[in-house]
């Protein structure tokens, strides 16, 4: 496996943790609706602490996987 910390789209060089975050957050788009289905919204006590740790597990995941 190569790692590129500088990734080249459409000649813009663009660092490879901005592409991570932006997939992290894209998920955590995605998986509001799924929350929100599922009721796990009423068991945290505090939403915006919950979902910026989530933000942060994602975000590790994706640099860490790709």
């Amino acid at each position: 496996m190569q790692f590129q910390p500088v990734l080249d789209i459409g000649g813009l060089l663009v660092s490879s943790f901005v592409v991570h975050a932006g997939l992290a957050i894209a998920t955590l788009l995605a998986l509001n609706p799924l929350l929100a289905k599922v009721r796990a919204r009423r068991v945290v006590w505090n939403l915006p602490l919950a979902e910026f740790g989530i933000l942060i597990c994602l975000l590790g995941l994706y640099t860490i996987l790709l």
